[in-house]
């Protein structure tokens, strides 16, 4: 397999899987729960809480939805620009091709809920931090992993 090839395989089974994976449990976890309604699975530490958000990260900038869209739609076409830009270059590592295709993933994933419904679907409850999802779980963990191999470590 070619690098490219390489590239667009890990970015399209990345993006699918995560889309797929969060559609799923966004569907379920609608079906299970009212919205407000919460269920421990470890009694103060971890619920599944529904939550229809109608802002961005942490529920901030509420009602903005329109924005939301054409911001999510642009940064969705600019990482998949950056990616097929950088489909040979072999400096660009696998976790940056993994890393980006979950950002996009997971930004897919909220798109489809602002889209279809006005407002994102989120259930995971920690108690400590907002309630969020598996696509804003993909999104966070795609822009740690760009962050930490973008932070040179010296040896000295």
């Amino acid at each position: 397999m070619t690098r490219p090839q390489l590239t667009i395989f890990i970015s399209s089974l990345t993006i699918t899987t995560i889309v797929f994976l969060d559609r799923i449990s966004k569907i379920f976890f609608s079906q299970l729960l009212s919205v407000g309604e919460s269920i421990p699975a470890i009694r103060n530490v971890f619920h599944l809480t529904l939550v229809h958000n109608t802002g961005i990260a942490f529920g901030l900038f509420k009602n903005q939805g329109i924005v939301f869209i054409v911001i999510s739609a642009v940064a969705i076409i600019l990482f998949s620009v950056y990616l097929y830009l950088h489909r040979e270059d072999e400096r660009f590592g696998l976790f940056n091709i993994f890393a980006f295709s979950l950002i996009i993933g997971g930004a897919i994933g909220n798109l489809v809920d602002r889209l279809y419904f006005g407002y994102v679907i989120d259930f995971i409850d920690f108690r400590v931090w907002p309630v969020f999802n598996l696509a804003d779980s993909a999104i966070t963990i795609g822009t740690i992993i760009i962050l930490v191999t973008c932070i040179p470590f010296s040896s000295k």
